[in-house]
């Protein structure tokens, strides 16, 4: 073989084994693809193989929770539907008394006096509230209301005043006392809780008899306890001694309600039969009360009057020397004294003049 051709050979055999390390190198990389290959679906099917027993787990554990879920469910509905029989009952007796509001003989009766004062039209529904103030009045002192504002003012700048004695009442002399102002506590804002019962009834246009309030409170209960009468079981009854009206609660709830309803009954007391006004009863409660220090413009508190004239004639002697001009008084419109060692009891009420 000529060295051309032997090397024509060589060159050949260097090609054939350069394209066989090609092989193997891409062999090499295939085969290493493959393993990650491999182990990613290795990886991938123990992933899903927890989250499988994982959703069995909670499966398992949520399967008790469902019938938990149903129950709740049920008493839930149990509970709405009770709710809803409860809103019904609520807005029938609502009406109902609505109405009962509305009609006219659902009004106890009381004479009303119309005294000439008049108001603007945006003030008919406002409360007016007259104030009547109690205070103690302790003994050795007075209580002299002018009927001018301004004598009482100068008697209390004075402040000491020396009241001569009466020679014809015993005693001779001057007595010192001391003019002091009269501060009372007088309600600024008040607000009223009011509640209508559905229990009660108030009963009005009760004759003027000559019983006593047990008696009269007795003959109530025993017409109004009697079914044949409309009524019930009496628990409670009450005379108002303001107004006159007597209040009956009963036992059983909507015996008040059919009383109402009939406005007014004839009801025998005694030899007679009377006609009374029956209508339900609103009681209420003082929930906020606000009160403003105040000072009488007409009335002084005379302190340190010492015991040694009859009542009458110290309090001739007080109303004498302070009517007088020249001692700084005026027209005396009232005079309450109490001797040392009494004690009165003083009432205010709002000056209208």
């Amino acid at each position: 073989m000529t060295p051309e051709r032997l090397q024509q050979e060589i060159e050949k055999y260097k090609e054939r084994c350069q394209a066989l390390e090609q092989d193997q190198l891409e062999l090499g990389m295939a085969k290493e693809a493959a393993e990650q290959k491999r182990q990613g679906v290795q990886r991938e099917a123990e992933h899903l193989r927890g989250k499988l027993e994982k959703d069995k787990s909670l499966s398992r554990e949520l399967e008790p929770s469902y019938q938990e879920l149903c129950l709740a469910k049920a008493e839930r509905d149990k509970l709405l539907q009770e709710k809803q029989k409860l809103e019904k009952e609520l807005e029938e007796r609502r009406v109902a008394w609505e109405e009962q509001a509305k009609a006219p003989p659902c009004l106890p009766d009381r004479e009303m006096l119309f005294k000439g004062h008049v108001t603007e039209a945006e003030d008919v529904n406002a409360l007016v509230v007259a104030p009547r103030i109690q205070r103690a009045l302790p003994g050795g002192s007075a209580l002299l209301t002018f009927e001018e504002p301004e004598v009482a003012q100068r008697i209390l700048e004075m402040k000491q005043h020396e009241v001569k004695l009466d020679e014809s009442a015993g005693c001779e002399g001057r007595v010192r006392v001391q003019a002091e102002p009269v501060e009372l506590l007088l309600p600024s804002a008040l607000e009223i809780e009011l509640k209508l019962s559905d229990r009660c009834i108030l009963l009005s246009s009760l004759p003027c008899l000559d019983l006593s309030e047990e008696q009269l409170l007795d003959k109530l209960e025993l017409f109004f306890s009697k079914k044949k009468n409309g009524g019930g079981e009496v628990e409670q009854r009450e005379l108002l001694s303001d107004s006159g009206h007597v209040v009956l609660t009963f036992v059983q709830d909507g015996v008040a309600e059919q009383l109402m309803k009939k406005g007014r009954i004839q009801v025998p007391i005694g030899k007679q039969t009377y006609e009374l006004k029956v209508t339900p009863y609103m009681s209420g409660q003082i929930t906020d009360l606000q009160v403003r220090p105040s000072v009488c413009a007409k009335t002084v508190l005379l302190s340190g009057i010492p015991d040694i004239l009859e009542e009458e004639a110290m309090r001739d002697a007080l109303e004498i020397h302070f009517q007088k001009p020249s001692r700084g008084g005026g027209e005396v419109d009232a005079l309450g004294y109490v001797p040392v060692g009494g004690q009165a009891l003083a009432v205010f009420e709002e000056d209208t003049d």
